[in-house]
């Protein structure tokens, strides 16, 4: 019952938020894929009342605010709500897995977006200045959360798996939103993109919203913990 509850809390967040933070920002270049600040919401409700809650109100949330900017359904069903399910559950999964080597993974895990970038900007597909912007965001990332580990040590295990979460999420956006525009159109109006449109949306996808997740999200907990008078209502 109260898990349902959550959800429900959840998914509206996750949607109005959303709808009223993503300001008209879609991927350079491509577009289709939005600024998502509210990443944050559903990380919040993955950390503290479990992996459930946190999947199911995040794909619930994706599709409602799909439905009110883009209007696709078919392409929300096959790639914006499994990426989104997919990536919250392992967030609230890997996050309830206490590992000494929580910091390392939390570190070593965010290379991986920035050798995509590296990649990304040896293709000269994009604006120099944008893959700039997009390395230094990854990478003030790493450092940041990196600091955050060591004193900040709860939370460690969070930033590691909202790494890994959000690697496999914008993996699947990236591959599915190209894939889809191999057989249907996309909002944007063309089909059949070239490859490369899918280190772009994956790029994008991470180093706009791993900020959100790392320096949101965990003052976001403390906030609803204390409002609701309980320390640690994830049972760490």
């Amino acid at each position: 019952m109260y898990d349902a509850a959550y959800i429900a809390v959840n998914a509206t967040l996750y949607a109005l938020v959303g709808y009223l933070t993503y300001l008209g920002i879609f991927a350079p270049a491509i577009g289709v894929v939005r600024f998502w600040p509210s990443v944050a919401i559903p990380a919040l409700f993955s950390f503290l009342f479990g992996p459930l809650v946190g999947g199911v109100g995040a794909a619930i949330g994706i599709f409602i605010s799909d439905m009110l900017i883009h209007g696709n359904a078919l392409l929300s069903i096959t790639v914006g709500v499994p990426a989104n399910f997919i990536a919250f559950y392992l967030l609230g999964l890997l996050s309830r897995m206490e590992s000494k080597k929580s910091l390392f993974y939390s570190t070593s895990l965010q290379l991986i977006p920035i050798l995509g970038t590296i990649a990304l900007y040896y293709t000269e597909k994009l604006d120099r200045m944008i893959v700039i912007t997009f390395i230094s965001v990854c990478l003030f990332s790493v450092v940041l959360s990196f600091l955050l580990s060591l004193f900040k040590p709860r939370f460690r295990s969070f930033f590691a798996a909202s790494s890994a979460a959000l690697i496999i999420g914008s993996a699947i956006i990236g591959i599915g939103v190209w894939a889809f525009s191999q057989f249907f159109i996309l909002p944007t109006g063309e089909k059949s993109l070239p490859a490369i449109a899918a280190l772009i949306w994956f790029v994008w996808t991470y180093a706009t919203e791993i900020p959100f997740l790392l320096f949101l999200t965990p003052p976001l907990i403390a906030a609803v913990e204390t409002a609701l008078g309980r320390k640690d209502l994830s049972g760490r």
